[in-house]
C-alpha cells in the first residue's frame, strides 16, 4: 500500500541505459586502436619518404577523426531515459500541485517563406493545451512586422472562441486545426462539421488577402478597409521589414478567464541598430512579457513547430516543480519531431543523432542543449547563475515581479513598446549576461552554453505521444543551406572568447566539455570527408598505395576501426527507434553535408573573420507548395533544387570514385595482391553517391543535378587527376 501511495505522487523517474556498460568497454578497446593508428601514421612518416605528403594528410584526417570519435563517446557513457508522470501533478481530489502562469513565445519572420495559417494552426495548437486557459499567454513575435501574419492572427482569434471550447470538451489530441481535420481522428458529428466550414472561411479569408497582397506587390494594401483602419494604420508606404516601429496589439485578453491571452508582437527596428536575428526577437518577447504578464515558465517554439500533445505543459511542469532539482533546473527540452517525412528518409530530415541518440547522452552529465523549439524555460535562468540574479535595468523587468495590472492598462502598454525599442539594449547586459545570447547564428546552442556554465542544468523529455511537430525541406539544397548556416554559426562560438575548448572544459569539465565541442568543431568533419574522398582514390589511380595490403597485420586495424564505428553508429540508430534504412540514409546525408553544407559553412566562416564575407540570417522556407517536388519526396528521388556550387564538391568526389572503382575493377584481373583497402573504400562511396550518378545521367526533371555543376565538377576532376599524377608519382 505504501509503494503504491508513493507511486501516485512520483512526479519523474530516470534511469541509465542497459548499454552503457558495453559502450564503455568499446570505448577503451577503440582508444586502444586509436593510439595504434597513431603510431602507423608516425612510423610512416619517418620511414617513407616518397608518400610524406600523402601521409601527412591521412595523418591530419585521423586525428580530427579521432578528436570527433571522442567528443560522441563522451556522450555514450553516461546516457539516461527519463519519464515523467503529468497524471500524478494534479492528482485529484488533493490538488497537490498549482499551475504557474505559462508564456508561449511563438517566432515567425516572413510571410512567404512561413504562411500566416502555419502561424495561426501552431498558435491556435498551444492556445488549446489542456492547462488553464487563465494562465497562458501567447505571444506571436513577427520579425518581419507583416500585416498579413496579424490580419490572419486576427481572424483566429473568431475561430479560437469556438474551437478551444470543442477541443477540451471533446478531449481531442490534434489541436491544431489542420491536422485534425485533416486526421482519421476526425469526428463526422454536426458540431465538428461546421467548426470544419468555419476553418475553410478563415483560410480562405487568409489566402484572399495573401493573393490580393502579390497582385498589388504591397502587403498592407488589400487589408486597409474601414474594418481594420486603426489596427493596421502604421502599415505605410514607408514600412519595411527592416525600418518600422515597435507594434504591439493585445488580441486576446483572458480577463474572462475563458480564453488565453494573445498577443502581437513587432520589434521596431532600424536599418542603422543591431537586429541580433532570432534571439533579438526573443529578447524583445522575454522584456514584453515581463511588462505585460511575467509568467515563470516560458515556452519557445518555431511557427512551424505545433503541439501535438496537449498534456505537455504537465509533462515539463513534472521536473520544473520538483522541489528536489528546480532551484537549478534551466530548461526542460523535448524533441523535434517531423511531419511528412518520406517512409526511409532520405534527407535525414529526423535528424536522429542530435534530436535523439546525443542528447539522452547529454541529459546523464548536464543535461540537454536548448534546440531553438519545443523548450520549456524557467525565467529565472535568464537573469544570471542560480545564486546570482542580475538585476534588470528596469524594474518591472525583474523575473520575480509579480504583475498587477491588467495587460490592456495603459502604462503598460506604455512600458511595453519601450522595452521593444531597437535601441532599448544599449548599454545593457542583455544579449551578454541576460536573456538569450548574441554573437552566433545559433542562439540556441550558444544560450544553452552559458546557461550549463552559469550553473543550470536542463533535462530531456520526451513522452510516447509527440509533443510538437514540425515540417522538414522537401529539397537538398533547402536542407544543405540551413545546416550551413548552423555551421557558421557553431564556428563562431568556437572560436569566441568562451569556445567549448577551453571555457567550456573549465565550467562544465571535460566529458560535457567534449560534448559541447562535439556541435562546436562539427564543421571539421569536412577534412577527413575531403581528404578520404579524394586524397586515396587519386593516389589509386597514380599506382601509389595509401593503405596496408590484406597481407599486413596493419591492415586489420582499419577493418576494425571502420566496421566497429559503424556497427555502434548502426546500434545506436536501432536502439533509439531508427531502421537499417534509415540508418543508411543518415550516413549517406552525413557524407552529402561534409562535402557541401559543413564545407562551404567553413569556408564562408573563414571569409566572414577575414572580412571577406558577410552571412545573413535567411529563414528556410515551410511553404512547400511545389506539387512535384513533394511528390518526387515522396518517390524517394533526390531533389538538388536549382544549380547551386555547393554540390560541386560532392558531384566532383562522386566522379573520381567512379573513376577508381572501374579502375580497380580492371585491375582485379592484372594484379596478384588487390589494393583491398582502396577498393573497399571507393565502393562504399560509390554506393553512397548512386543519387548522384542518377541525377548527373538519367533524370531529366526539374530537380536532377544542373549541367552547369556537372561540367564544371568533370572539368575539376580532370584537374584534381592530372595535378595527381605530378604531385603523386
Amino acid at each position: 500500500m505504501e509503494s503504491k501511495r508513493k507511486h501516485s505522487t512520483t512526479l519523474h523517474t530516470c534511469h541509465p541505459c542497459r548499454r552503457t556498460t558495453l559502450y564503455r568497454t568499446y570505448a577503451v578497446i577503440h582508444a586502444c586502436g586509436i593510439v595504434a593508428l597513431m603510431y602507423h601514421h608516425a612510423h610512416s612518416l619517418l620511414t617513407t619518404a616518397n608518400t610524406t605528403f600523402i601521409t601527412s594528410l591521412l595523418l591530419l584526417s585521423d586525428i580530427v577523426l579521432a578528436f570527433m570519435w571522442a567528443t560522441t563517446t563522451s556522450l555514450r557513457l553516461y546516457p539516461v531515459h527519463r519519464s515523467a508522470y503529468p497524471e500524478n501533478y494534479a492528482a485529484k481530489p488533493e490538488e497537490m500541485y498549482d499551475f504557474p502562469k505559462l508564456d508561449v513565445f511563438i517566432c515567425t519572420a516572413d510571410p512567404y517563406k512561413e504562411p500566416p495559417m502555419m502561424v495561426v494552426n501552431t498558435t491556435l495548437s498551444v492556445m488549446a493545451y489542456d492547462y488553464p486557459s487563465d494562465k497562458i499567454s501567447v505571444y506571436v513575435s513577427d520579425d518581419g512586422g507583416s500585416s498579413l501574419t496579424l490580419f490572419a492572427l486576427m481572424e483566429a482569434v473568431k475561430f479560437s472562441e469556438h474551437w478551444l471550447p470543442f477541443c477540451k470538451k471533446n478531449n481531442i489530441e490534434d489541436r491544431s486545426p489542420k491536422v485534425y481535420f485533416s486526421s482519421t481522428s476526425y469526428s463526422w458529428t454536426k458540431e465538428a462539421e461546421n467548426l470544419k466550414k468555419m476553418y475553410e472561411d478563415l483560410k480562405k479569408r487568409v489566402e484572399h488577402v495573401m493573393v490580393s497582397s502579390d497582385k498589388v506587390d504591397n502587403d498592407q494594401q488589400p487589408i486597409l478597409c474601414d474594418q481594420f483602419r486603426g489596427v493596421f494604420g502604421l502599415w505605410t508606404h514607408k514600412f519595411t521589414p527592416q525600418d518600422h516601429p515597435t507594434i504591439i496589439k493585445v488580441l486576446q485578453n483572458n480577463e474572462t478567464e475563458i480564453m488565453p491571452n494573445l498577443i502581437y508582437v513587432s520589434r521596431e527596428k532600424n536599418r542603422a541598430s543591431p537586429h541580433h536575428f532570432k534571439a533579438g526577437a526573443l529578447n524583445t518577447l522575454l522584456r514584453v512579457s515581463a511588462v505585460m504578464t511575467n509568467s515563470p515558465i516560458i515556452l519557445t517554439l518555431d511557427c512551424d513547430m505545433y503541439s501535438n500533445n496537449p498534456t505537455t505543459p504537465l509533462h515539463a511542469l513534472c521536473y520544473l516543480s520538483d522541489p528536489t532539482i528546480n532551484s537549478s533546473l534551466g530548461f526542460v527540452q523535448f524533441p523535434q519531431k517531423f511531419q511528412g517525412i518520406n517512409k526511409n528518409d532520405i534527407y535525414a530530415s529526423e535528424l536522429k543523432r542530435p534530436f535523439d541518440i546525443n542528447t539522452v547522452g547529454y541529459d546523464g552529465l548536464i543535461g540537454p542543449i536548448y534546440m531553438g523549439t519545443g523548450c520549456f524555460f524557467n525565467r529565472r535562468a535568464f537573469y544570471g547563475s542560480p545564486t546570482n540574479l542580475i538585476l534588470p535595468e528596469i524594474n518591472e523587468l525583474g523575473p520575480n515581479r509579480i504583475t498587477d495590472k491588467p495587460i490592456k492598462d495603459q502604462d503598460v502598454l506604455e512600458l511595453a513598446h519601450d522595452v521593444a525599442g531597437c535601441y532599448h539594449e544599449l548599454n545593457t547586459n542583455w544579449g551578454s549576461k541576460t536573456g538569450f545570447r548574441y554573437g552566433s547564428l545559433v542562439e540556441d546552442y550558444y544560450t544553452s552554453f552559458m546557461l550549463h556554465c552559469e550553473g543550470w542544468r536542463s533535462v530531456f523529455c520526451s513522452p510516447k505521444r509527440a509533443a510538437f511537430y514540425g515540417d522538414s525541406p522537401k529539397c537538398l539544397i533547402d536542407v544543405v543551406s540551413q545546416q550551413m548556416r548552423w555551421s557558421i554559426g557553431v564556428l563562431e562560438v568556437a572560436f569566441s572568447r568562451y569556445s567549448p575548448l577551453t571555457y567550456g572544459f573549465k565550467s562544465l569539465g571535460p566529458l560535457m566539455g567534449l560534448g559541447y565541442c562535439h556541435y562546436a568543431l562539427w564543421p571539421f568533419w569536412s577534412i577527413p570527408l575531403s581528404v578520404y574522398g579524394l586524397l586515396p582514390q587519386l593516389a589509386f589511380l597514380c599506382g601509389v598505395s595509401v593503405f596496408p595490403k590484406a597481407s599486413d597485420l596493419w591492415f586489420w586495424l582499419y577493418i576494425f576501426l571502420f566496421f566497429g564505428a559503424y556497427a555502434q553508429d548502426l546500434l545506436d540508430f536501432l536502439l533509439e527507434g531508427g531502421t537499417y534504412r534509415k540508418w543508411w540514409n543518415d550516413q549517406r546525408m552525413w557524407m552529402i553535408r561534409g562535402l557541401s553544407s559543413l564545407l562551404f559553412g567553413f569556408i564562408e566562416f573563414t571569409l566572414k573573420t577575414l572580412n571577406l564575407s558577410t552571412q545573413g540570417f535567411n529563414v528556410t522556407s515551410k511553404a512547400n507548395d511545389d506539387e512535384k517536388q513533394r511528390k518526387r519526396y515522396e518517390q524517394e528521388i533526390f531533389d538538388f533544387g536549382p544549380s547551386s556550387s555547393m554540390f560541386l564538391p560532392i558531384t566532383t568526389v562522386a566522379i573520381v570514385n567512379l573513376f577508381a572503382f572501374v579502375w580497380g575493377l580492371y585491375g582485379l584481373t592484372v594484379w596478384r595482391e588487390g589494393p583491398v583497402l582502396e577498393l573497399m573504400l571507393v565502393s562504399f562511396a560509390v554506393v553512397n553517391c548512386l543519387p548522384i550518378y542518377e541525377a548527373m545521367v538519367l533524370r531529366k526533371d526539374d530537380g536532377k543535378l544542373p549541367k552547369r555543376v556537372c561540367f564544371l565538377a568533370g572539368i575539376l576532376t580532370f584537374v584534381l587527376v592530372m595535378s595527381g599524377y605530378f604531385f603523386l608519382k
